[in-house]
């Protein structure tokens, strides 16, 4: 298993007029960990767009328990419960200042090959990346 948090501050221009993060913002900050989470790993989309693969959003759930707030700093942690090889799930929790579960959610990438558009496996160096986090 491996697991990565990435704390956003609520930007005023994303509240609502109640004062509240807006819902659609839970997929972006999902996608903002996605992105930090595989630089931590030591690869990002770029080098693996560079490489010849993309990885679309096949799946996005997201499950709203208690709303955030206008300057809170949240902490969303990604976790990844098996070897990214065909599809890269991950889980997301997301938690305000307080420790608070506030949401939770999940999203499936698949890798895909950028020019043919097909499904393909995940690369060795890849696979190596996050090899070391599921033996």
């Amino acid at each position: 298993m491996y697991m990565y948090d990435t704390t956003i501050r609520v930007r005023y221009n994303e509240t609502d007029r109640m004062g509240y993060l807006h819902h659609g913002y839970y997929p972006i900050y999902f996608e903002i960990a996605r992105t930090e989470m595989l630089r931590s790993v030591g690869t990002t989309y770029r080098l693996m767009e560079d490489n010849g693969i993309v990885m679309p959003v096949y799946s996005l759930r997201v499950d709203y328990k208690l709303p955030a707030f206008y300057d809170e700093l949240l902490t969303i942690r990604s976790v990844i419960t098996e070897l990214p090889v065909i599809r890269l799930n991950i889980e997301y929790e997301v938690y305000n200042e307080m420790e608070i579960m506030i949401c939770t959610g999940a999203t499936t990438n698949v890798f895909v090959n950028g020019k043919t558009r097909k499904p393909i496996r995940a690369t060795e160096e890849i696979l190596e990346r996050f090899a070391e986090y599921f033996n």
